[in-house]
């Protein structure tokens, strides 16, 4: 039977002041996490130890803290409303700018440009070029109340949002200081948004004092689903780059986690470290970094290891996400028992659904897929979809001629591989 589809496994945590950042590096082991006291901290989550730690300016919060990476940097936001960068080797302090007129809330560094950007409780939006000596050259106003975070958009890099105590996200162009457009919805102040990653959806996701979370198309300008279950203000939200999950934090202490298609409440935790404030994705991992009153933690969500299903002429078929790939390992020599085998995979297709189970039929001639409440059935051979349907788990008949699936509520059914017919 499939267990839970985003089980969380702890790997690290540590105590500290209150956590208002998080970041983790793109190439090192690394996390950052800005306190509440006025101190940066380095982690390597492998090793468990702190890399590097420095004090910005002493009972100071540093409310915005994010890696540079191709610059070896780090830049804070500090409630001085002053911008510092540091090198993350040496910890000398590069730059420091007088940015804002009020607290500084949230950073975010362009992907491929010399820009960063910074929001403020004075409303404002500012972009910062370092290639021209960190020269403020543009300022986006609009929003009435403290701007919380912003974000860049990953799939248009020339695009980011916004998420302000006025109840209202914005969607910005870096050319040009108003906003493009606005998104309404959210009761009171909106603390947290993020982008979906993927390639398929325009969608972000909002997190607000109203306790609630929004997705909202960002191309049809709508909100297309409310997450209700939380009892206290979101102050984090997330889109994992690479599970179909969304993560909320609150400030009633607990984690959600969300499926980002379903929508439906997948699992709830609590690591006992009070209020959540930040939270972040290592892409290309299933790991999530939280930061809390009490401290850092680094979790694990889901399975590291794929579903896979070999047949008896030795063709291996595995999903990574909802990735499937496919490989022979007919032909392969010297094959030792238990040791890694190098075979060249072959991208079969991108699948609806995350496959949970991935079975071949005992005959070798389909392969069948379980994940999110449904499966799918295809021909091994051309990978054609034969058939598909509603199931909580699916097992094929020793013949190959049946297959049994799960339904929600305990029901057992038997279908006909050919004709499909079914029966109770």
């Amino acid at each position: 039977k499939m267990g839970p589809r985003f089980e969380t496994k702890r790997l690290f945590s540590t105590r500290s002041d209150r956590v208002k950042c998080v970041d983790v590096h793109e190439t090192e082991p690394w996390f950052l996490a800005s306190l509440y006291s006025g101190h940066v901290y380095i982690y390597n989550y492998e090793t468990q130890n702190v890399v590097k730690s420095f004090e910005v300016l002493e009972n100071t919060p540093v409310r915005a803290a994010k890696f540079v990476c191709r610059k070896q940097w780090i830049v804070c936001g500090c409630d001085d409303y002053s911008l510092r960068v540091y090198s993350y080797n040496t910890l000398e302090k590069i730059k420091q700018v007088e940015a804002h007129q009020d607290y500084i809330r949230a950073i975010a560094v362009h992907p491929t440009q010399p820009y960063v950007l910074s929001s403020s409780d004075d409303s404002t939006i500012k972009l910062w070029d370092w290639e021209k000596g960190w020269q403020n050259i543009r300022v986006f106003e609009g929003h009435t109340n403290y701007v919380m975070q912003i974000v860049i958009n990953p799939k248009d890099p020339n695009t980011f949002a916004s998420a302000a105590l006025d109840k209202t996200i914005k969607i910005w162009n870096f050319g040009s200081e108003t906003a493009n457009f606005t998104l309404e919805g959210h009761e009171k102040g909106v603390n947290c948004i993020d982008y979906f990653k993927g390639s398929d959806k325009p969608y972000l996701v909002s997190g607000s004092d109203d306790y609630t979370a929004k997705v909202w198309d960002y191309s049809s300008k709508r909100c297309v689903q409310t997450l209700e279950g939380h009892s206290h203000n979101l102050s984090a939200v997330l889109f994992h780059p690479d599970l179909p999950i969304i993560i909320t934090g609150s400030e009633d202490n607990s984690i959600k986690i969300w499926h980002s298609t379903t929508y439906q409440l997948e699992n709830s935790l609590n690591y006992g470290m009070e209020r959540c404030w930040a939270m972040v994705a290592r892409h290309g991992t299933n790991l999530v970094i939280l930061g809390f009153d009490d401290g850092s933690v680094v979790t694990k969500i889901g399975r590291e290891e794929p579903p896979v299903s070999m047949d008896n002429n030795g063709k291996v078929i595995w999903a990574r996400q909802s990735e499937i790939q496919t490989a022979s390992l007919k032909g392969i020599p010297d094959m030792v028992d238990g040791e890694p085998v190098l075979a060249k995979p072959r991208d079969l297709e991108s699948t609806q659904i995350y496959p949970q189970k991935l079975s071949h039929s005992p005959n070798g001639r389909f392969v069948a897929l379980c994940g999110d409440g449904e499966y799918i059935i295809y021909t091994a051979m051309g990978w054609r979809n034969t058939s598909f349907g509603n199931a909580l788990d699916f097992v094929w008949s020793a013949d190959s001629k049946e297959f049994a699936i799960s339904e929600a509520g305990g029901r057992i059914c038997v279908v006909e591989t050919k004709e499909k017919a079914r029966k109770e």
